[in-house]
């Protein structure tokens, strides 16, 4: 009999690819898709709102709140964000690539005039070197060499588990292959990575942004991937807790809560079967 996390993945992922092919937005892709874009790029300093992300995927509208400038900036990448979510689940069914990762930057980043004007490769690697705090990111012609490499090494792992996502996420942003947009497209790549390999998706909330970059720091200067991992499970118990009523039916809602009550339920996350092994977040 299947576990109870391996029902919710299988009715995620379902739920998922047949609301974006029939272009429902008021299931589990709409939630996906407007809490990722949100909260992704907020993290990289949008200033859209949580209402006018809704709106823009919901409506194709935007409207001012209060007397608050809106970057055009911010809406060309929300936009290019929704495109981004598109393809990735489209191409679940492949293993990552260089060119994936190319398709999800040009997604993202098509029709940003800021990036243009500053002569911004869109859908290639960058073509200057580009800084970010205390981190060495490789130089411009060492990229394909080091994307390269990186895959390698990450496709060779048959079962992919969390601490081996902060593995790829901590080195992905290291390397920081893109001019711009590589924060967006590496915390796509960790959602896409985490619902391919059937575990708990991952979304990194802004509101959680400071002992996300704290612990993903630590993993690039130290090779210390406890906290990050951590942070990743923390973001996993969160999707699961914010999604469970919508992809579960009640009877197995009423199951996790009755085991919770009797103790026999340590936690959101642990949803075996009484005669299986207990999962947690992997």
């Amino acid at each position: 009999m299947a576990t109870i996390k391996e029902q919710y993945i299988t009715e995620l992922k379902r739920q998922l690819l047949y609301e974006m092919k029939t272009e429902k937005r008021n299931g589990i892709y709409g939630f996906i898709q407007r809490t990722m874009a949100y909260n992704s790029n907020r993290i990289e300093g949008s200033t859209l709102t949580e209402q006018q992300t809704a709106s823009m995927f919901e409506t194709g509208t935007i409207s001012n709140e209060g007397d608050v400038l809106i970057r055009t900036k911010d809406i060309e990448e929300m936009t290019g964000h929704f495109r981004m979510f598109n393809q990735v689940i489209q191409t679940l069914d492949q293993p990552l690539s260089i060119h994936l990762i190319k398709q999800m930057h040009y997604n993202l980043k098509t029709g940003v005039f800021e990036d243009m004007a500053n002569g911004y490769p869109c859908g290639d690697f960058k073509n200057r070197r580009n800084f970010v705090s205390n981190i060495t990111t490789s130089l411009p012609q060492d990229v394909p060499r080091d994307m390269t490499a990186l895959l390698n090494t990450y496709l060779q792992i048959q079962t992919p588990t969390v601490r081996d996502l902060a593995r790829l996420h901590a080195d992905y942003e290291n390397i920081h292959p893109f001019q711009d947009g590589n924060g967006r497209t590496g915390r796509m790549i960790l959602f896409r990575e985490s619902l391919k390999y059937n575990m708990i998706p991952i979304i990194i909330h802004d509101k959680n942004k400071i002992t996300y970059s704290h612990a993903l720091n630590k993993a690039q200067t130290a090779g210390d991937l406890r906290k990050l991992t951590e942070c990743l499970e923390h973001e996993q118990k969160t999707f699961f807790d914010e999604t469970k009523d919508i992809i579960l039916p009640y009877d197995v809602l009423q199951k996790i809560e009755a085991r919770k009550q009797t103790g026999n339920l340590t936690g959101n996350m642990q949803l075996s079967e009484s005669n299986n092994e207990a999962d947690g977040p992997k």
